[in-house]
């Protein structure tokens, strides 16, 4: 797979809490000369960047993040604010207490909700799996199959790790072909990218990789 390839796949990241509008726009001039998926940002800059952008590229950002505690209601209006504002894509995190609880049903009821206001537009579930056992992951991504989200996302980049080759391969094999996977967190390079990608990973999630030999 070559470079071109894999950069085409990348969510062009910037979620630092200190950023400002000249980092977004740059980062939004990036993605569309290096050809990313998207670039994913902070909510409160997702109309000035969509505004900016006027269709050159995808607007994703972030919900519930990146803790994943809040109610379900904020999420929902979370979500439907960031659509109207001109996001393309969502990506929202699970209340992770419900999950260490088994409160599998309020979480699968969240997810739907929040695919409900989503419709069409892609949803991606981040579960954080540097927090989770391999069975709350593998629930997981039974709840997420059931929810009708796009994708399940393996980290927000903000706790004690990220994505790595050995739950992307649990992510597929316990996952139905139309659920695709975005691995997040600490990716580093192209070639850690193409290593995850090769085992089943569909999207990446990084703030550095499509930056690297321009």
């Amino acid at each position: 797979m070559d470079r071109k390839e894999i950069i085409c796949r990348v969510d062009h990241t910037l979620l630092r809490q200190d950023a400002a509008w000249e980092e977004i726009r740059t980062l939004c001039d990036e993605g569309v000369r290096y050809g990313t998926a998207s670039v994913c940002i902070p909510p409160g800059y997702v109309r000035q960047a969509a505004e900016y952008l006027n269709g050159r590229l995808a607007v994703c950002t972030v919900i519930g993040f990146p803790n994943g505690y809040n109610t379900t209601a904020a999420k929902v209006f979370e979500t439907s604010e960031a659509l109207a504002d001109g996001a393309d894509e969502i990506d929202m995190v699970i209340n992770i207490g419900w999950l260490k609880d088994r409160k599998y049903s309020s979480i699968l009821s969240e997810i739907r909700e929040i695919k409900k206001v989503c419709g069409e537009k892609i949803l991606k579930v981040i579960i954080e799996t540097c927090l989770l056992t391999d069975e709350e992951k593998i629930a997981m991504c039974g709840i997420v199959s059931d929810s009708g989200a796009d994708f399940i996302k393996t980290s927000t980049g903000f706790s004690s790790g990220g994505a790595t080759v050995e739950d992307i391969r649990l992510f597929r094999a316990n996952l139905p072909p139309r659920v695709r996977i975005k691995a997040a967190g600490g990716i580093q390079s192209v070639e850690d990218a193409a290593a995850l990608i090769e085992v089943g990973a569909d999207r990446i999630g990084s703030s550095r990789i499509a930056r690297q030999n321009q």
